[in-house]
């Protein structure tokens, strides 16, 4: 099957590499060209495990292939998908310009009886103004447009992609669902179909979902510290309801990365559009938004105050596995630290890439490549993401006894006896 991947973003880097791999001609079209030569040598513009070895094997292969032509990549596909960003605008609404800016740049070339494939997160309602769009600069109409949202997690993106658990695919034909289907069959995987707007709330209500369990749990954690009780005893007894499940609770420092914020800013902003102002996902974002200044203001009543104390970071991502900077705890914590008179040191495996978002905004913050160099005489140990390097490492090497040392584990991964018995005063997160 021809296939055209526009946008080589997260997304749609991973999807074409993946379809290449199913024996699909794939072409990645990017507006870009700097991008599209380093995707042509296989250099990703991310870190995402797994990904720079397909890429080269499906190129090697021939069954991969990037351009900026759009005349090139769309003529002759059979299936075009747009998997171009859709970022929130100021009041929470998703800004679709860029569906835009790809659906009118498609549309000249176009073929007949191509299906148009959205894979980017958009609100319900949006296929019809995109096929109106796209009749009007293709000069026909016998085309296709469908909903195939992605629920990939970054860190594990081909993994995810290889091994779904569901396709979710929003049509109206059932011939745009058996090319679809024929697509995706080599994933073995579940086939939903559903109309487009059901796939795209589909999308839309997991990550909020899953934002809201989130939530939840800290909400939870922070009623722990009140009265004796240990998160991760609560979390183990809940979990053998079936109702409720002992995966995806992560007490913690909030949800952030390119999906969770945006989406269920998105969210609540529809739902503001349709009438309903104060419902629960009108409140996730704020109480989302307002966990990081609580917890640091309480941590720093702990440490006796920030001024002039050295203070290890240890992780700058968003979460394991990425170099991905978006809604990262980092961001909100470092700064914070600085207003406060900390000496800062950062440390992420991926500190090449992350550490130029610090150093441009905040010069005098010091970061390292060396974990041990971060540890070395620090008063505060601040573990921010589960990183292996990280939760792997023995904290009892960075023991100083002549002063005390705090450990603030925020993701409730280190052995709190045995850090307590090594001397460091552990503050963990509902414990």
């Amino acid at each position: 099957m021809n296939v055209c991947v526009i946008g080589t973003g997260f997304v749609g880097v991973v999807t074409a590499a993946v379809y290449a791999s199913f024996g699909n001609q794939v072409v990645g079209l990017d507006i870009d060209p700097q991008k599209i030569e380093k995707l042509r040598e296989g250099i990703v513009p991310f870190y995402e495990p797994g990904l720079k070895e397909l890429l080269l094997e499906q190129q090697a292969g021939g069954k991969l292939k990037f351009t900026v032509d759009y005349q090139e990549a769309v003529s002759s596909a059979e299936v075009i998908i747009i998997a171009v960003g859709t970022p929130s605008s100021a009041d929470g609404q998703v800004d679709l310009k860029f569906v835009h800016t790809a659906s009118e740049s498609l549309a000249p070339y176009l073929s007949q009886g191509a299906i148009v494939v959205v894979k980017s997160t958009v609100p319900p309602g949006t296929l019809p103004k995109l096929k109106e769009m796209i009749s009007a600069k293709a000069g026909h109409g016998n085309f296709f447009m469908a909903s195939v949202p992605e629920f990939l997690k970054e860190g594990t993106a081909v993994e995810d992609t290889l091994h779904p658990d569901r396709v979710v695919i929003g049509a109206t034909e059932e011939s745009v669902f058996a090319k679809l289907e024929e697509l995706h069959q080599p994933l073995n995987a579940p086939i939903v179909r559903l109309s487009p707007e059901s796939a795209q709330m589909a999308k839309y209500a997991a990550n909020a979902y899953l934002a809201t369990r989130i939530t939840f749990i800290n909400q939870i954690a922070d009623l722990c510290e009140q009265n004796g009780a240990d998160i991760n005893q609560v979390i183990e007894a809940i979990g053998f309801d079936k109702r409720v499940g002992a995966h995806y609770w992560y007490p913690g420092f909030g949800y952030g990365g390119s999906c969770f914020p945006k989406d269920v800013k998105e969210l609540a902003a529809y739902s503001r559009s349709v009438g309903f102002e104060d419902n629960l996902l009108n409140h996730l974002n704020t109480l989302n938004e307002e966990r990081i200044p609580m917890l640091m203001a309480k941590y720093e009543k702990a440490v006796g105050g920030w001024e002039g104390k050295k203070v290890a970071v240890l992780g700058l991502a968003f979460k394991p596995n990425t170099d991905d900077m978006r809604e990262a705890p980092s961001l909100k914590v470092i700064p914070y630290l600085l207003e406060k008179g900390a000496d800062i040191i950062g440390f992420d495996p991926k500190s090449v890439p992350v550490v130029p978002f610090f150093l441009k905004e905040h010069p005098h913050a010091k970061y390292t490549e060396s974990i041990g160099e971060a540890l070395l005489d620090a008063d505060v140990i601040m573990a921010l993401i589960e990183w292996p390097e990280i939760i792997g490492y023995d904290l009892t090497t960075a023991r100083v006894t002549s002063k005390p040392q705090w450990v603030i584990d925020a993701r409730n991964q280190f052995d709190a006896e045995k850090l307590t018995a090594a001397g460091y005063q552990y503050i963990g997160v509902g414990r």
